[in-house]
């Protein structure tokens, strides 16, 4: 239950209890009748309202007052929780999620996908030419690359797909509702996408190309084989580039 402001005469944090009765008391002669005491928190107590004594009275309005500051304590923090979740998710560089999540919620998507008969895959990136970039432009322009490449999985992918970042210059992406096929053309795509791009540092152009490969989630896999069934795509698909 949420206790809310309703009005002059709800408590507020740090509201004495005689300040209490004395605003109760104000707004009910303001509404032109005699102060008594609001049926709710009587029947909540369960005391009669016979029995409501001032002293009985500035009580109550104390406890609540307390209560009301306890939970918005109680929201508030909350709201850290939630906060210190979500940093402990996210990427120390781009904006998506680090490599420990995305493996969490990668062994939900395979649960799902096992218990629904639902199709799914993974897919795996490599940045290519990063070291030359670092060696060329410095470690700060290939952070500007990473982010730019991150921030381009997360445009091209569907809010129920899941980007993270897996370590230094590799990217994952989990599909939803998308078999190998699926998994296959939205890698070209995203690719295509990305070598589309360029980054501009210190008025050079840095151009962006990756190598990718798709892996479909099976039941009877485990999290970690089906990554490195991606990762093994990929990396077959960076060895035929470099032989074209």
């Amino acid at each position: 239950m949420k206790v809310r402001n309703t009005g002059s005469t709800a408590p507020l944090a740090g509201t004495s209890a005689a300040q209490a009765d004395s605003a109760y008391r104000s707004a009910k002669a303001v509404a032109g009748g005699p102060a008594k005491a609001p049926q709710d928190v009587a029947s909540i107590m369960g005391i009669p309202e016979a029995e409501l004594t001032p002293k009985v009275r500035q009580a109550i309005q104390a406890l609540m007052a307390e209560v009301y500051q306890l939970r918005q304590e109680l929201d508030e923090s909350k709201q850290r929780v939630g906060y210190l979740e979500r940093l402990a998710d996210q990427d120390s560089l781009a904006p998506v999620l680090n490599r420990r999540a995305f493996i969490r919620e990668l062994t939900r998507m395979s649960a799902f996908a096992e218990r629904y008969s639902a199709a799914a895959s993974v897919l795996y990136f490599d940045v290519n030419g990063m070291k030359q970039i670092n060696d060329s432009h410095g470690h700060a322009a290939g952070d500007a690359v990473l982010k730019r490449i991150a921030e381009l999985l997360l445009g091209n992918t569907r809010a129920s797909d899941v980007v993270g970042r897996l370590g230094g210059d590799e990217f994952g992406v989990i599909l939803a509702q998308s078999d190998l096929e699926a998994a296959r053309a939205k890698a070209d795509s995203l690719g295509q996408a990305i070598a589309a791009e360029e980054v501009d540092w210190n008025g050079n152009s840095l151009s962006l190309s990756v190598a990718y490969g798709a892996h479909a989630l099976s039941a009877d896999q485990k999290v970690d084989e089906a990554l490195e069934a991606a990762d093994r795509a990929m990396y077959a698909n960076k060895r035929s580039r470099a032989r074209s």
